[in-house]
């Protein structure tokens, strides 16, 4: 009778080991896919910087063009309005 608790008990720890197994390989992919979305959240941010960047600059330039197309008008004396 014995012999049968202890194999059932054994039985019952090799299911609790294959298991915790299991969770253990999920939770290794889990975390390597939560690092992988980490780094394509951080290249995105990264992304968007460079697009800001972009359009200040592009700004400055409409600024320039502005600023040299009221010298030509006065020089002109063309009206804008």
């Amino acid at each position: 009778m014995t012999s049968n608790i202890e194999n059932l008990l054994l039985e019952h720890l090799k299911r609790i080991q294959t298991e915790l197994a299991a969770a253990r390989e999920r939770d290794i992919e889990i975390i390597a896919r939560l690092g992988h979305l980490e780094a394509a959240i951080a290249r995105i941010g990264r992304d968007q910087a460079g697009n800001y960047e972009e359009l200040i600059g592009d700004r400055h330039v409409i600024d320039k063009l502005r600023e040299r197309l009221e010298r030509i008008e006065r020089r002109l004396e063309i009206d804008s309005a």
